[in-house]
């Protein structure tokens, strides 16, 4: 059996490899069949996909996913690091970007109570001015969504960095999502003022991506409602951005139990062909877990079950 074992390791090992040297030695292979290939090896070996935020040519974040076959997490810190830092080496479609400059090096990385640190060479700061906030943004999310780090601090030659490079606006100590992404500003007045984010989908290279939008605007009303009524309204004021939720759709109800969101929806809810797409799914799911401390969603359709999604299924 032991042996059997070791043959099954070597084997898996093999085609883990072989994947991986196929993927690297043909730069122009097309996005779509990267992705499946990285789906792949995540069935056959157990090695994950992680996800990344690159930057779009409508200077939006996009939801994207990369490689791991790092065990530690520093590792996993560090590979996430290399492909947000540009590099002619990472493989991504044209029209997505890193936001690191090229030739900031990552000095160390140390992480202690959930909260990484990562120590940059000067070039670091050297971030052009119209993306300075989108790199911070990139390098949290992407890193957060390991699923094990809490925070981010940044240094730069050992100095901690406390203002934004080119703006000199102040920084937190300690960068959470609490920072926003793609962030959008719908404010008249100083009060009632909510932040919620929302996703939706962006169809690059004829693959669709998920784009997660922080607004903040004047609604005092709870944020699975905002977030469904920005899903379903007919215009969406984010150019190049699209929601399949049909603007029929209506949220009858809602409540939030034991750490499970409770959605039940009118048959609007269903497409053209008596169907819910999967991306519906997934656009209600990955904003209700960015704005609610919930570990699943149940999905019903006047009063009955359809579906139940776990934030585990969706990492």
């Amino acid at each position: 059996m032991l042996k059997d074992k070791a043959l099954k390791k070597i084997l898996i090992t093999s085609i883990t490899l072989l994947i991986l040297l196929v993927l690297y030695m043909i730069p122009n292979i097309e996005t779509e069949m990267t992705m499946k290939a990285n789906l792949e090896l995540e069935y056959i070996s157990g090695v994950g996909t992680n996800n990344i935020y690159l930057l779009d040519k409508n200077n939006y974040l996009v939801k994207s996913k990369i490689l791991i076959t790092e065990r530690s997490l520093e590792e996993q810190v560090k590979i996430v690091i290399k492909n947000l830092t540009v590099n002619k080496t990472n493989i991504f479609p044209d029209s997505l970007s890193a936001t690191i400059p090229e030739k900031a090096k990552l000095l160390s990385v140390t992480i202690a109570e959930k909260i990484v640190t990562l120590d940059f060479s000067k070039e670091f700061l050297e971030v052009a001015g119209d993306i300075e906030t989108k790199m911070f943004e990139s390098i949290v999310y992407s890193l957060i969504d390991l699923g094990k780090i809490d925070g981010v601090i940044i240094k730069v030659e050992g100095e901690q960095l406390g203002n934004y490079p080119n703006s000199k606006a102040l920084l937190p100590k300690v960068l959470t999502k609490d920072i926003g992404i793609n962030k959008e500003y719908n404010i008249f007045r100083r009060k009632d003022i909510n932040k919620v984010v929302i996703y939706y989908l962006e169809s690059i290279d004829n693959v669709n991506y998920y784009v997660p939008v922080t607004k903040y605007l004047n609604d005092s009303r709870d944020k699975v409602k905002i977030i469904i009524d920005n899903l379903t309204t007919s215009y969406i004021y984010e150019p190049g951005l699209v929601s399949l939720l049909k603007s029929t759709t209506t949220l009858k109800n809602f409540n939030e139990e034991d750490s499970v969101m409770f959605l039940d929806f009118d048959n609007n809810i269903y497409g053209d062909r008596n169907i819910i797409e999967e991306d519906v799914f997934n656009m209600i799911s990955y904003s209700v877990f960015d704005n609610y401390e919930v570990e699943s969603i149940v999905f019903s359709v006047d009063g009955k079950q359809i579906k139940q999604l776990k934030k585990s299924d969706l990492q």
